[in-house]
């Protein structure tokens, strides 16, 4: 029987609130992070691309992690303020899809490049003699490289199965911006497939991305602990502590998030913690490098000190 119904074109995003005192609140707060984030992730990029002393392998994956963030958090947070400012909450399909795929791509390279980030604090401490040649420049970028391609070959089959699904019957995302979860719940076609698939595409990222990061800190862990001295277990473990803390708060969030949660309060929250992923987490990440390393710190003052004393003509 052919069922009569409009095909639906455009989407509301429903948002966090419908309070207008608390929605001024968060653009300030949306506003005031973006702010940080970019700046913050610019400078790590400048910084590493103009000071020699930063042009190795570990500062070439941080330049890209820097760009990843600043990817990621633009494909979230000035949709949701240009929502908030000017009260317009449609977004029309095809732009829905757009933010959809980006947001899942820039995310999913992320997880891959913390996983290669990892590997090279691996080389780095378990394999000191050899890092250079094994970290040359051309692998290094052959390795961002397979983390893009690797992030889209995933996100596509589940992407694909998404974006040709129905909706007709309700056009309102529980959501602040097009995420999979609330697009799946409204849709009137069979999503058993969708669902399965991204659940599956999902625990394949999160397994393989975690085990490269256990097993590489597993053996910079044994490595380390053979030190003979304080200082050189001191000083190898500063070079992985703020990986560490990244890598935490990356993955500790994406487990919050995906725990399969029910009712309208465990809604409210995941929301709440995926604008703070989206908003707070690439804010904080340049800052946790800036301040945990002495080398980017330097660079900055020296960048600093060659503007303010820059010769006039």
């Amino acid at each position: 029987m052919m069922r009569n119904h409009t095909t639906i074109t455009t989407f509301i995003l429903l948002g966090l609130t419908e309070d207008p005192h608390l929605l001024v609140l968060i653009l300030i707060f949306l506003l005031i992070t973006y702010m940080l984030c970019i700046s913050g992730n610019l400078t790590i990029i400048i910084l590493t691309w103009a000071d020699a002393h930063l042009q190795t392998p570990m500062y070439f994956f941080l330049q890209n992690f820097s760009l990843l963030e600043i990817s990621f958090t633009t494909a979230c947070i000035p949709r949701f303020m240009y929502s908030i400012s000017t009260g317009d909450r449609t977004i029309t399909y095809t732009a829905c899809f757009v933010q959809l795929f980006f947001i899942d791509l820039f995310a999913v390279s992320e997880f891959f490049l913390l996983a290669t980030m990892s590997y090279d604090r691996y080389v780095a401490i378990c394999k000191p003699l050899h890092y250079m040649t094994i970290m040359s420049i051309r692998v290094c970028k052959t390795m961002v490289i397979c983390c893009w391609v690797i992030a889209f070959c995933i996100i596509l089959p589940p992407f694909s199965l998404i974006a040709t699904l129905e909706f007709c019957d309700s056009n309102a995302i529980d959501h602040f911006g097009c995420d999979a979860p609330p697009l799946l719940e409204i849709s009137c076609s069979d999503t058993w497939l969708a669902e399965r698939m991204l659940v599956a595409c999902a625990v394949l990222i999160f397994i393989i991305t975690l085990v490269c990061v256990i097993l590489s800190y597993i053996s910079i862990m044994k490595t380390i602990l053979k030190f003979p001295s304080a200082q050189q277990r001191k000083k190898a473990f500063s070079t992985c502590s703020s990986h560490m803390i990244v890598v935490s708060i990356s993955y500790g969030s994406c487990i919050f998030i995906y725990i399969k949660a029910s009712g309208k309060e465990d809604v409210e929250i995941n929301k709440s913690v995926a604008l703070l992923v989206a908003s707070v987490s690439p804010m904080l990440n340049p800052f946790i490098y800036t301040l945990r390393n002495k080398q980017v710190k330097q660079a900055f003052i020296d960048l600093i000190k060659k503007i303010a004393f820059f010769p006039k003509k």
